[in-house]
């Protein structure tokens, strides 16, 4: 069974040059606050796969794969959504190496595997986070949900606006 982990000790796995290692763990993950709106992550503790590689040194080479559900508001009509989200994340970590080959996740030996799960979530959600691929929104002029209004949802003809009237007088010839 899967073993709950928010933390992990590299150190502990004994690993030489070249060797690796692939757990199964459980994560948590924080819910996430986007534009304003707050969406929880389900299930609370995310059963994870986590890869790690002993480099040539002193360094790692970590996989961090799972599956999520994120539920909060659809930005479009304001219902319930609630998409599934896998991801897949690589960190490197080259102690006495260039910035980029430092991991923010690994101090040490310790890994901070709840903040790097939070952080590859919110890499790999979409850019709105929709109750349906195909959601028609909120109606701009009164509010009611397309989706269920049907296609003759309409306001009827509204009379033009009076600040381009003038444009009307310009002919093209």
């Amino acid at each position: 069974m899967p073993v709950r982990t928010d933390s992990f000790e590299l150190h502990g796995l004994h690993l030489s040059s070249g060797a690796g290692r692939r757990l199964d763990l459980y994560v948590s993950v924080d819910p996430l606050v986007l534009g304003g709106e707050r969406y929880v992550i389900e299930p609370a503790q995310i059963p994870a796969r986590l890869d790690v590689s002993r480099t040539t040194g002193e360094g790692y080479a970590l996989r961090l794969r799972f599956d999520a559900t994120v539920s909060g508001p659809c930005v479009r009509c304001l219902e319930p959504a609630a998409p599934k989200i896998s991801v897949e994340a690589r960190e490197v970590s080259a102690p006495g190496g260039d910035a980029e080959l430092r991991s923010p996740y690994l101090d040490g030996e310790l890994l901070d595997l709840r903040t790097w799960a939070r952080d590859a979530l919110a890499l790999s959600l979409p850019a709105k986070v929709l109750c349906r691929e195909d959601c028609a929104g909120l109606c701009p002029e009164c509010g009611a949900d397309l989706n269920q209004a049907g296609p003759d949802h309409g306001h009827g003809e509204r009379a033009p606006d009076r600040r381009w009237a003038k444009l009307s007088e310009l002919r093209q010839e």
